[in-house]
């Protein structure tokens, strides 16, 4: 459909415009939408799925509501591309992910239609909780709250801590349930199977059916209306005993399941249920990746797609220049399985990112010893200190930005514990157009902190491996290694595993006039520059550390008695990272060497490539050259 089709779509800048549009015209703003979508995704690669299977809620909510003084909030994020077009930012959405462009998630700072900043997921019911309590609170009366979860975030810990809140409380809130049966993966486990059993009841849903057909008589909720409730409810409540209803059981009013692609339906629902006060779910029904057929049928690989053609959804790739190089996370996923066959101990978990981190591979060849136990990073860390307190190995493929959320975790549950988990994590340091929510820049420095933990970070591929097989040697207690998104430069990287002792660094490269200490995989960006600078007769000396705890204090011991000059380089936060540590060092041992520090600085940084991002901190090749100039012209 090209641009001059759109004809309503055309008309529509903010939600106001919206309203104007007639109830039967609804149909044809859906497919308008869905269409926009799909064009800009397609020529601007971001999530896709998602988005496309909540359009027809996306109209219904924006058409009912009355954003922004209602209160909207999108979990998880990657599903408020339609929000976004339909809330001022149709002219700018081709900026979407860009460095400088608009955010792929909701943010407050972009939008007053953006209610929350989201990002990760299962967020949504404790922060709409918490701003239906301030409405209340404030009188606010006639202000109404609605969380969006869905795409598996029902999954997690957090959410049904917001539902056991809120069951407690008369404020009155309304959590959409978009069940659409996946995360970026299947969804996994009860809950998952629970609400299969909802949808495929006969006998629930003909009473649910019976219901909303008797609701649909009437224009609004009024005294009858509420009087047929209090009728009908007794009599639902006792299917929902039998049927075991968890939501009506924390006392939530459960209304569905209905057709999530119904437009008409759902407004009309939507107005029905904005009269009734209290805590409320509606559990709606959608296909991700609704109206493309592609993303209908592979739903994982659709979630964020690269360019396609979007007639034919061929995909578009890059021409190629030869072999390339794997991604890390392939490395890992290949690895793992290779280190599984060679010792029986080692099982892999992952917390709904199977394909992202390529433990998919292991589940797959191994699938007893593989795990993916949904949106659940907490009960992922404890489930493996669980595994390893009876003998088993547990590799945890998390990212970076995820572990966060298992910081109490990682501390009471395995490094207490002293047993051996590897946690592998993935997405390590600036990750790109995900931005601030999923930059995986602070592992480093809350890590560093905690005993009975080694903290390590590969150059490359091959290091990767022999990290990987390092930490499953007998009695290494917990384990660390971060990598980063993407590629990276070794084509053949399948080599005979190597044990690299446990705090021991090495020397990349000598030299004479300053000395750059790094870690991890951001020092290829240090070899580029050092090369470039060998033409200007500098002589640079380079250490991969390798190991962040314990570091390498025989090779600081060597690097402050030769250099008076020195710069340290990681791609994470500067506060308590790699840098401090070698502060520290300096410090305790009282050598007097001038440091500069590249990192991530201590603010927000927002989205954009990669590259773009390392040149925006100053730790890019040229930023490194320019590090170097700057303390030897001192």
């Amino acid at each position: 459909m090209a641009k001059a089709d759109k004809k309503l779509l055309d008309q529509i800048n903010y939600p106001s415009d919206l309203k104007k549009i007639s109830e039967d015209d609804l149909i044809e703003v859906c497919s308008e939408l869905r269409q926009e979508i799909i064009e800009q995704v397609s020529n601007n690669p971001g999530h896709f799925g998602a988005s496309l299977g909540v359009v027809e809620l996306t109209v219904a909510l924006h058409y009912v509501l009355n954003t922004p003084y209602d209160n909207l909030i999108w979990d998880v994020g990657h599903q408020a591309y339609g929000h976004k077009i339909l809330t001022g930012r149709k002219n700018v959405f081709h900026t979407n992910r860009k460095f400088k462009g608009i955010s792929g998630f909701p943010n407050r700072s972009e939008s007053e239609y953006d209610a929350f900043t989201v990002g990760h997921s299962s967020t949504s019911i404790s922060a709409a909780l918490g701003m239906a309590v301030a409405a209340q609170l404030k009188g606010e009366k006639e202000r109404k709250t609605v969380a969006v979860i869905g795409d598996g975030s029902m999954t997690a810990g957090l959410a049904f801590e917001g539902l056991n809140n809120a069951a407690g409380n008369k404020a009155d809130l309304l959590v959409i349930l978009n069940d659409n049966n996946m995360a970026i993966d299947p969804s996994t486990g009860g809950l998952n199977e629970y609400l299969l059993d909802i949808t495929t009841s006969q006998t629930y849903n003909k009473v649910k059916n019976d219901v909303w057909r008797i609701l649909g008589k009437f224009n609004r909720i009024n005294s009858n209306t509420q009087q047929i409730f209090q009728k009908v409810e007794n009599g639902i409540k006792t299917i929902l005993l039998k049927q075991s209803n968890l939501f009506e059981a924390l006392n939530f009013r459960y209304f569905g399941p209905v057709d999530g692609h119904n437009v008409n339906h759902l407004v009309k629902v939507l107005e029905d249920l904005h009269k009734i006060p209290g805590p409320k779910i509606l559990h709606v029904i959608t296909q991700k990746g609704k109206g493309f057929k592609q993303a209908e049928i592979d739903q994982t690989y659709w979630h964020a797609p690269g360019k396609f053609d979007c007639k034919t959804g061929k995909l578009l790739t890059p021409a190629s220049t030869g072999p390339q190089a794997p991604k890390f996370q392939e490395v890992f996923g290949n690895t793992i399985v290779e280190l599984a066959e060679m010792n029986d101990k080692i099982v892999g978990i992952t917390p709904a990112m199977p394909t992202g981190s390529s433990l998919n591979i292991m589940m797959e060849k191994m699938p007893d010893r593989a795990f993916d136990v949904g949106i659940a990073e907490q009960h992922a860390v404890t489930f493996s200190g669980g595994l390893a307190a009876q003998g088993k190995l547990p590799f945890c493929a998390i990212y970076s930005s995820f572990m966060q959320r298992a910081y109490d975790q990682l501390i009471h549950d395995v490094a207490l514990q002293n047993v051996n988990v590897v946690f592998c994590l993935d997405r390590g340091g600036l990750v790109g157009a995900d931005g601030a929510t999923h930059h995986g820049i602070y592992d480093l420095a809350f890590m560093r902190c905690v005993p009975n933990l080694t903290i390590a970070s590969p150059l490359n591929e091959i290091e990767l491996r022999n990290l990987m097989f390092t930490a499953q040697q007998e009695n290494m207690g917990a384990f660390s290694i971060r990598y980063p998104r993407g590629r990276g430069r070794i084509i053949d990287w399948k080599k005979d595993f190597e044990l690299l002792p446990v705090g021991k660094g090495q020397k990349l490269k000598d030299g004479n006039d300053l000395a750059i200490l790094s870690i991890g995989a951001i020092g290829t960006e240090a070899i580029d520059a050092i090369e470039e600078l060998e033409k200007q007769d500098l002589s640079i000396a380079h250490y991969d550390m390798r190991y962040l705890k314990p570091i390498d204090e025989e090779l600081l011991h060597e690097v402050f008695q030769k250099f008076d000059h020195i710069i340290t380089l990681e791609d994470g936060c500067i506060v308590g990272g790699l840098g401090t540590a070698v502060l520290e060092f300096m410090s305790d041992n009282l050598y007097n060497s001038r440091v500069l520090r590249l990192g991530v600085p201590d603010k927000w940084i927002e989205h954009g490539t990669q590259q773009e991002l390392y040149k925006e901190c100053g730790y890019d090749k040229e930023g490194i050259k320019k590090a170097i100039d700057k303390m030897l012209s001192k």
